[in-house]
């Protein structure tokens, strides 16, 4: 079995128009420990980042997490030019780079940016001479000589020289790329959104059969799976569909069963959430759990998460009920559960719009003093004006849905099921906690209607208010989406 060191990541999407929340999320998950983060590269999407200039701004503002294109279309990234890029990141970032490549893919949007149409089988040999042209350039030695079919070195010089060996990723699915890859490859990019658990499985057997046809070991090869799930208490019927203990047992069976040595999150539309839940619960028990199984020392983590703690919750002194076995539940019972998720969900959405009204006054901030300021501060007033208006409403919407969680969920809850009357306390003082902090962003909101500098303070206020509803509207779900689907309670 492969012996590699797990990772974990995230998967984000380069949309221009969120870039702001983007590099919020990237920043969130190096704080948290993950290993990677994966962009994926799609060079004729108007609406994406560039990635290799997305991945430069990314090695900026993050201190140890990896950067991968997850994957780089290739027919439109010259090897020899994208070998100078890859080599030129991995040495400013302390050699964090690893390179995902892929064949190629959507060939009428290839060919409007002036690339080469290729058919599979040239886009795989393409691919191949890509890897060559690429270890030649990141090995010292005489200036290279390279003549094949697609791509063609005539005495280019080596160099620069990664900080350290980057690996080469490919992204394959079909048998000839999947033999490629077991051939050539240093790791192997799949995703479960093309290839599930169970189409992975076979795919890895012909990578393994490539590899010692090749005389390789399958073993060196890493295997980093791209995944996508929704994260909920009560299990549902797909993969990734359900509570952290539920990832964590089946990404550990992937472990074992197709020798995965990485996965990396697309988060959800709660990236933060997911983010976190991710890092802190998932990998975790993926960890311990391989480590347990291989007789290997229990991990522990290479660096202390830099996260405050969320004193104000107290989450360390939060009571748990027992639960019941959500598979006696029938469909209805479960519908009725999840529908407080669904309700959180909405309150989530505002929030993250909180997020992005504060970016946006943020943004604002650095053009008032650029040409014509006069229109640029009348601009940011207005947007000042605009997220006060939409802080207060935020506010008020959340009162009133705890105000009816008091006083009426919570004691229909407790009517039917007295055991939860520790969690249904703790829940209720959490929502003064909460309370409290709607409170002063509100006052750091009207502060900032009459000063710009408070727009530090309000995204602070932002900040933290979004780490403590994360940690109470999980712990809510966890304590009262299975009594509520038992008790066929309606919200």
């Amino acid at each position: 079995m492969d012996m590699h060191d797990l990772w974990f990541g995230a998967f984000l999407s380069p949309e221009a128009e969120g870039r702001e929340r983007l590099l919020r999320h990237v920043t969130l998950a190096d704080r948290l420990g993950l290993d990677l983060v994966g962009v994926q590269d799609h060079p004729y999407q108007a609406g994406f980042l560039d990635t290799w200039t997305l991945l430069s701004v990314i090695a900026a503002r993050t201190e140890r997490i990896r950067l991968v294109p997850d994957v780089v279309n290739l027919p439109l990234r010259p090897p020899a030019v994208l070998a100078r890029a890859a080599a030129s990141l991995d040495l400013l970032s302390g050699g964090r780079v690893e390179l995902g490549l892929g064949a190629g893919a959507f060939w009428d949007a290839i060919a409007a940016m002036g690339g080469r149409r290729l058919s599979p089988g040239e886009s795989i040999e393409a691919l191949a001479e890509a890897v060559t042209v690429l270890r030649a350039l990141w090995t010292p030695g005489d200036p290279v000589v390279f003549e094949g079919n697609h791509h063609r070195l005539a005495g280019a010089a080596p160099g620069p020289f990664p900080a350290h060996p980057i690996g080469i990723w490919i992204g394959a699915i079909k048998r000839r790329m999947l033999e490629l890859t077991g051939r050539m490859g240093d790791g192997w990019l799949p995703s479960s959104f093309y290839s599930p658990p169970g189409a992975v499985a076979r795919q890895a057997k012909v990578l393994d059969a490539a590899a010692e046809d090749a005389g390789r070991d399958p073993a060196g090869i890493r295997r980093i799976y791209n995944v996508g799930g929704t994260f909920s208490p009560l299990p549902g019927r797909g993969f990734l569909d359900g509570p952290a203990a539920l990832w964590a047992e089946q990404l550990t069976e992937l472990v074992f069963e197709v020798g995965m040595t990485g996965f990396v999150l697309a988060p959800g539309e709660d990236a933060e959430r997911d983010l976190r839940t991710f890092a802190e619960e998932v990998a975790p028990a993926v960890r311990e759990a391989v480590a347990k199984e291989r007789g290997e020392p229990e991990p522990v983590a290479e660096r202390p998460v830099t996260l405050t703690p969320l004193d104000d919750l107290d989450e360390t002194g939060r009571p748990h009920a027992p639960k019941q076995d959500p598979a006696a539940l029938t469909p209805e019972q479960l519908r009725l559960g999840r529908h407080l998720v669904q309700v959180h969900d909405g309150y989530r959405q505002e929030l993250r719009q909180v997020q992005d009204a504060v970016e946006q006054v943020a943004a604002g901030h650095a053009d008032t003093g650029a040409l014509r300021s006069a229109i640029n501060r009348l601009s940011v007033r207005q947007n000042h004006w605009t997220l006060g208006t939409f802080c207060a409403t935020f506010n008020r919407l959340l009162t009133v849905h705890h105000t009816i969680e008091d006083e009426s969920m919570f004691p229909a809850v407790l009517e039917r099921d007295s055991t939860l009357a520790p969690v249904v306390k703790k829940l209720e003082q959490e929502h003064e906690v909460i309370a409290e902090l709607l409170d002063r962003l509100d006052a750091a909101c009207v502060a900032l209607l009459a000063d710009q500098a408070a727009i530090e303070q309000v995204r602070a206020e932002v900040d933290r208010l979004v780490r403590v509803l994360s940690s109470h509207f999980a712990y809510e779900e966890e304590e009262l989406v299975e009594p509520i689907a038992r008790l066929g309670i309606r919200i």
